[in-house]
């Protein structure tokens, strides 16, 4: 794989990159292609405020169980 990456393979890295480190190569990719590429930059915004906000949440809101109910 080349230095510069489309836009799906930066979805996908800016994704995975969120659950496991990135390897150099990896990285240097994604963050090329991130400042070449609003809309990819947005994107990666996004997802960071997605998970952020989505760890804000209650607990029993993550897990879809009610605390109330037996």
């Amino acid at each position: 794989m080349g230095l510069l990456i489309k836009c799906r393979e930066a979805h996908q890295l800016v994704s995975e990159g969120m659950d496991r480190p990135l390897s150099l190569g990896e990285c240097s990719q994604v963050r090329l292609h991130l400042a070449m590429c609003d809309a990819c930059s947005r994107f990666e915004q996004q997802m960071h405020m997605l998970r952020d906000n989505l760890r804000q949440l209650p607990e029993h809101l993550h897990t879809g169980q009610d605390k109330e109910q037996p």
